[in-house]
């Protein structure tokens, strides 16, 4: 991977990491920065995933790829929102 290949999956990962927290219903006590950060590994997660099953390389938008990350997203926003928000208390 080229070094703008490595940012350009860590901006996406920053917005992955957003989108999974809106799908995450209710409010999430956890930081942003943990937010952006579950991004970036459900990024790279969700496209290991897709190469795995052959979608990752698609002609257009990768629909199935993206979905794959926000769902990791999601995951991982809720898992560690209910870890945070236990530990806190």
């Amino acid at each position: 991977m080229e070094i703008t290949g490595f940012f350009t999956a860590l901006i996406i990962g920053l917005v992955i990491g957003a989108l999974g927290r809106l799908v995450v219903p209710g409010k999430q006590n956890i930081p942003i920065w943990l937010t952006l950060l579950i991004g970036v590994v459900a990024a790279f997660v969700g496209t290991l995933v897709a190469g795995a099953f052959g979608v990752d390389d698609t002609p257009g938008i990768d629909w199935i790829e993206l979905l794959l990350q926000v769902g990791f997203a999601a995951i991982g926003v809720a898992v560690f929102a209910g870890l945070y928000g236990r530990r806190r208390v």
